[in-house]
């Protein structure tokens, strides 16, 4: 593996909100940042200003962002979701806020037999997380 280049990495692909869900993101978790961002321009495949390409870190994990300009019937899905290990109660609270705020609960934040605070939610982009508090015991 190349400097900062991750081997495997979430794609995400969004139909035209791919820059408002990555500043979504960032907003949420600390230690985010976009590492690098194409746009497309006037005359370009897709409308101009959407997402061709981006990396958004979130602790070091790396996602990949894409506006797709061809029209699809497929969405994400929650056969596939984000896990995020939450060290803090403060944490994986604020997670849960920000990411159910116009999105859907699927397992509400609460105890759970593997997990002591632990939710599944899908965020207002249709990207589903599970949010779970580390025990450090």
């Amino acid at each position: 593996m190349s400097n900062s280049v991750q081997k495997i990495s979430t794609f995400l692909m969004f139909t035209g909100q791919a820059r408002e869900a990555m500043e979504y993101y960032m907003s949420i978790f600390e230690n985010s940042e976009i590492v690098s961002a194409k746009y497309y321009g006037p005359n370009e495949d897709g409308p101009e200003g959407t997402v061709m390409q981006a990396i958004l870190s979130i602790h070091g994990q790396q996602f990949r962002f894409f506006d797709s300009f061809v029209k699809h019937d497929f969405g994400f899905t929650p056969a596939i979701s984000l896990f995020v290990n939450c060290d803090t109660e403060a944490e994986v609270d604020h997670a849960f806020e920000k990411l159910s705020q116009d999105g859907f609960v699927m397992m509400p934040l609460g105890a759970y037999p593997f997990s002591k605070k632990f939710a599944w939610v899908a965020d207002k982009f249709g990207v589903t997380w599970q949010l779970n508090l580390v025990d450090s015991d």
